[in-house]
């Protein structure tokens, strides 16, 4: 039997062409004002040329979402890089917009997120590892802001920033729990100032939200003034503009926020920028970057993080809300792997046929087809080949998507790229040329007040009987509407692996509760955060983690990142 190659086995072999070939694609001209060069395969394209294109007329938004994720994998990144190449193939102007990846999951238990076997966007290493550079900006653009709070209490503190209710935490891009609660000004010069704080992920930031939400720079420095960094001693919210801390921030934001074009495997153009978490914040690549593609390509794929009750409903309710996006058709990536450990299976059992496990984990993919269809859109099912899947496996999901009248495509793009999804491009070109058939739009509207929103969201989205809370979230809901922050959208935090807070129930669970911990206001990203069940903003690192076998070999390269 021949040994299949590693994801980065594939990637180093790729014959990329010089990033200027790629941007002539899509007709970004080979000059200083369009874009700037960094390396050979990688750019950012300047403002001085997104200006230019802004009355350009808009091409098809497609959103690859996916069942509810499982440890067998999903491969929605995977499907967003072959339909891509498959659209290409086809003679179709399409560019996919992917998030960056962050180095906590590479070096934690998820591994790299470039797409896998013949499917990827390259170089590969570079876009897992530093990339250019973005999240290390947004990471000191956030930590300056917590310098300068600190700084400000130590030299007097004229705003009277009561210390005790201080919401900017620090940043980290790493997996690294030991951070989630520290002490500070212990000792030294400013000992007097001992408080306590703590560290979240980088993507978790909202300085990352904003980036990931904001328009242009002067867009990104409005929203960044505007966030809430603590309260005063009369419990009236500081923003970091009183502290004159946006003007700096942006500084060292100015560069990241220009968005990056890579290529696939197959030599089609890739924007790839920002990244926010999907269980923590809203899981979107930058609008910047999704605007850019709309302009230069006649189809963008996209993918929002997770499955489509975190990714796709905050996809639609916040990205496409506040950036004025209407998706022309949505991809639900399914696997038999994962929909067979939805049925019941153990991760040691998937080689083995169960059809009736099988059959009992499609309750999950026609759950997250129920709930597409609540936003006006007709989903197409994107089934992700693997090769232990039989064809009694695979007529199961063809027959259950026909049962549920929707389209549906076995696709094989991991082991033959773009080729391999040429059936799932034509028919995401069919939806998107059939307007009648969809009408788009949000589960809730701005004037519904926060708690409205949050029960919309677990009844029509989870499936929850109800949601529970005590009386300090209530009140801390109360106190952001009287604000005036109730017309906010709501940005759900809870695990990935369950419609309900318990990430060990499987399938589709319904009569459950949704348990809100904790309600956090984003009030530059204009969005409210609800913390629900056990959710952490600065994950740890597993017991064998990625990065035991991350290492360079004899030659230098890079082994072990998937």
């Amino acid at each position: 039997m021949t040994k299949l190659k590693s994801d980065i086995e594939i990637a180093r072999k790729a014959k990329m062409k010089p990033i200027k070939k790629i941007l002539a694609k899509i007709n970004v001209p080979d000059n200083d004002t369009a874009f700037s060069p960094m390396g050979r395969h990688i750019a950012k394209i300047n403002f001085e040329f997104l200006n230019k294109i802004k009355k350009k007329k808009n091409g098809n938004l497609i959103l690859v979402t996916a069942i509810t994720p499982t440890p067998a994998g999903e491969g929605k990144t995977t499907t967003s890089v072959g339909l891509n190449d498959g659209l290409n193939l086809i003679g179709k102007k399409s560019i996919v917009c992917l998030r960056e990846p962050s180095l906590g999951p590479s070096f934690g238990m998820k591994g790299g997120a470039a797409g896998g076997g013949y499917a990827q966007v390259v170089p590969m290493e570079q876009i897992n590892l530093h990339f250019t550079g973005d999240f290390h900006a947004i990471t000191s653009a956030h930590n300056l802001l917590s310098a300068m709070i600190d700084n400000h209490i130590y030299w007097g503190n004229k705003l009277e920033i009561d210390e005790s209710k201080i919401v900017w935490k620090r940043v980290m891009d790493m997996n690294d729990r030991s951070l989630r609660f520290i002490d500070i000004n212990t000792r030294g010069v400013a000992k007097n100032f001992k408080r306590q704080d703590g560290f979240d992920i980088t993507v978790a930031s909202e300085v990352m939200a904003i980036f990931c939400l904001a328009n242009d720079l002067n867009d990104l420095e409005k929203k960044i003034g505007n966030i809430t960094i603590a309260y005063n001693k009369n419990g009236k919210p500081i923003y970091a503009k009183n502290i004159n801390a946006h003007g700096p921030m942006t500084v060292l934001l100015k560069e990241a926020i220009r968005p990056n074009v890579t290529q696939s495997l197959e030599n089609n153009p890739a924007i790839i920028h920002g990244g926010p978490f999907a269980n923590i914040a809203h899981g979107c690549n930058s609008v910047i970057a999704t605007k850019t593609a709309l302009k230069l390509s006649d189809y963008v794929v996209t993918e929002a993080g997770f499955g489509a009750d975190l990714g796709a409903e905050k996809f639609f309710n916040i990205k496409c809300r506040k950036a004025d996006l209407i998706p022309s058709c949505v991809v639900i990536v399914a696997t038999v792997r994962a929909l067979k450990m939805h049925g019941g299976v153990e991760k040691e059992n998937l080689k083995k046929e169960n059809i009736d496990a099988l059959k009992k984990g499609l309750s999950n993919l026609e759950r997250h087809i129920l709930n597409i269809k609540k936003f006006g859109l007709k989903p197409i099912i994107a089934i992700n080949h693997f090769i232990l899947d039989t064809t009694k496996e695979i007529n199961a999901v063809l027959n259950f998507c026909e049962n549920m009248k929707v389209e549906v495509s076995e696709c094989k793009h991991w082991a033959k790229g773009g080729k391999g999804a040429i059936d799932l491009a034509k028919k995401v070109v069919e939806v998107c040329k059939n307007k009648k058939e969809r009408k788009f739009k949000y589960l809730y509207e701005n004037n519904l007040g926060l708690l409205e929103k949050i029960n919309l969201i677990a009844k029509q989205i989870y499936n929850a009987d109800k949601i529970t809370l005590n009386d300090e979230v209530e009140k801390k809901i109360k106190f952001f509407e009287d604000n005036g922050y109730g017309h906010l959208p709501v940005c759900i935090a809870k695990t990935q692996y369950s419609f309900s807070t318990n990430p060990k129930l499987k399938g589709a669970p319904s009569n459950h509760e949704i348990p809100i911990r904790e309600v956090r206001l984003s009030s530059g990203a204009e969005f409210v955060v609800v913390v629900c069940g056990s959710i952490m903003t600065m994950p740890g690192l597993p017991k064998k983690p990625a990065a035991n076998s991350i290492m360079l070999n004899k030659k230098g390269e890079v082994e072990g990142l998937f």
